[in-house]
């Protein structure tokens, strides 16, 4: 879930506008994007990248960590020139690809970009050669920075009305005395979200082809926005924008059933898309990020108009404070729970939280809800009683600590945006465990050969050989051999087992260091003959 951040110099008394302007600049500072990094993670290519061919291939195909649907798959020839691939087929994390034409020699890129189950876009490209290398093309440009920060200005509009906006209506409609009070900034906050939610779309579908700003216009771009799960996202939550500003205005029931189905909305707009709404188990995912959404929206919303109704309206206040204070109790240990749950679920293991970006944010976030909830609760048992009895001066100081909190609470957003170019340990290790497979021809023999997992450690190695026309081939024993010469690593000989299910295997076999490595199998087709095949295969690093 991403969100934003405010500068520390606001203050609650200025105009509800001229705040909100500023809380969405200071957002827009702490959330500028850095280097994007994928959700679902490739994790084999056919051909392998690097390979070197006598042919021109088939087909090609692309597998990754988790389904995912294509939005441009490109090859550019060795001369420059590019060859859009629209024929292709979805077989379960697999895209594999038709090649239309017969392929020259050189150096040809595999260009691909595709939108993973959370609906971020993820882009990548694959290097071989047929016949020999040559001097790589060039392939697509990467999205510039300039459409990063569009992209980040509207969703940063999107949240604004969210969470500020619809979170302050339901305040206003059910704990308020007097609505008017924040009701201009509320307003501002919904505008915001509603002006942002349509081009925070558009700007979807542009990341996702990796297309210029200049293209905004352009149908593919919102036809490949419509295609990704974010559109659900800002549908919903347009709904939500509607829906509170309808709770501005009108009789007290409808204000309060029209505030309470706006909030309840923005809890179904973040469950919509999502790294986190996407993990397994979904039947669980989806009610926690559904529940810490609306949670969310209610303390953050709550806080702006509490604030200025003490600051401006002590007397007024009075009941809005002591709504509040009896109803944030269960609100902050739902959003507690669901947090810690949705926490668990996407780092997996203690030490992720130290060596991975997302956990290191988490570990920062942490330390703000640490001080967050400390600051409430001195609040809460300190401040709160005094201040509902009228004493004006605890009121003014329960005014600053509120705008206090606010830093702090936009300060956490800032932190969680980051997790939109950071995946989570959960799919770094869904990554880590997938194989690496290679397919090794010859006229006398043909192998498959997949090690597990496909990353430097202790890994196994499954075999299926056959002979060079698809036959099927009963060796008398099959040794892998592994090499990497670059590296001063001679040959690890490993004799292969066969279980009985017509795979041979190496177990418990430790390959040290990443990179490229030569594998080939000795098979000893009979006691007076031995046919070797080889080929490279790249191990990664985790």
């Amino acid at each position: 879930m991403n969100a934003a951040q405010p500068s520390s110099t606001i203050r609650l008394h200025t105009g509800p506008l001229a705040w909100l302007v500023a809380v969405l600049v200071a957002m827009a500072v702490l959330a500028m994007p850095g280097r994007a990094l994928a959700h679902a993670a490739l994790v084999a290519t056919d051909p392998a990248d690097g390979a070197v061919l006598p042919q021109s291939p088939g087909e090609f195909s692309l597998t990754f960590s988790e389904p995912v649907s294509p939005l441009v798959l490109t090859l550019v020839r060795p001369d420059g020139s590019q060859l859009a691939l629209t024929s292709f087929r979805l077989n379960d994390q697999t895209v594999e690809i038709d090649n239309p034409e017969t392929l020259k020699s050189g150096t040809h890129v595999l260009s691909w970009r595709v939108v993973s189950v959370d609906g971020h876009p993820v882009a990548g490209s694959a290097l071989f050669s047929i016949g020999a290398p040559s001097a790589a093309p060039v392939a697509a440009e990467a999205v510039d920075r300039t459409l990063r920060a569009a992209i980040w200005a509207a969703r940063l509009f999107l949240y604004a009305g969210l969470f500020l906006g619809v979170g302050g209506a339901f305040a206003l409609a059910w704990l308020a005395e007097d609505r008017r009070c924040g009701q201009r900034f509320v307003t501002a906050a919904l505008l915001f979200g509603l002006a942002g939610a349509p081009v925070s779309l558009g700007l979807q579908g542009l990341d996702g082809l990796g297309a210029p700003l200049a293209r905004f216009a352009a149908p593919v771009v919102w036809k490949t926005a419509l295609e990704t799960s974010f559109v659900w996202t800002v549908l919903i939550g347009v709904i939500a924008l509607g829906l509170a500003l309808l709770s501005l205005a009108g009789p007290s029931g409808l204000r309060k059933l029209s505030a309470s189905a706006a909030l309840l909305s923005v809890g179904g707009a973040l469950a919509a898309s999502g790294h986190a709404s996407a993990a397994e188990p979904q039947w669980l995912t989806r009610p926690l990020v559904f529940l810490h959404g609306a949670a969310i929206a209610f303390w953050a919303g709550s806080l702006a108009p509490l604030g200025l109704a003490l600051r401006q309206q002590p007397a007024e206040a009075k009941a809005f404070l002591r709504r509040f204070s009896r109803a944030i109790l269960p609100v902050v240990i739902a959003l507690a729970a669901s947090g810690i749950m949705l926490a668990i679920i996407q780092v997996q293991v203690p030490a992720a939280l130290v060596h991975t970006s997302y956990g290191r944010l988490l570990l920062l976030k942490l330390a703000l809800l640490l001080f967050l909830f400390t600051l409430a609760a001195i609040n809460r048992w300190t401040l709160t009683a005094p201040a509902e009895a009228g004493d004006t001066e605890v009121q003014r100081r329960l005014a600053r600590s509120i705008r206090i909190e606010v830093v702090i609470v936009l300060a956490i957003f800032g932190v969680a945006a980051g997790w939109r170019f950071t995946p989570p340990p959960r799919a770094l290790a869904i990554a880590a465990a997938q194989p690496v497979s290679i397919h090794i021809h010859t006229l006398k023999a043909m192998a498959d050969l997949s090690i597990t997992p496909g990353h430097a450690g202790e890994v196994a190695a499954s075999v299926v050989i056959m002979t060079g026309d698809f036959g099927p081939l009963d060796a008398k024993a099959v040794t892998l051999v592994l090499s990497k010469p670059d590296s001063g690593i001679e040959p690890i000989k490993r004799p292969a087992t066969k279980p009985g299910d017509g795979t041979w295997r190496v177990d418990n076999l430790v390959i040290p260091i990443p990179g490229r490595w030569n594998a080939r199998l000795d098979i000893l087709v009979s006691d007076f003959e031995m046919v070797k095949i080889e080929a490279p295969i790249d191990i990664r690093a985790e």
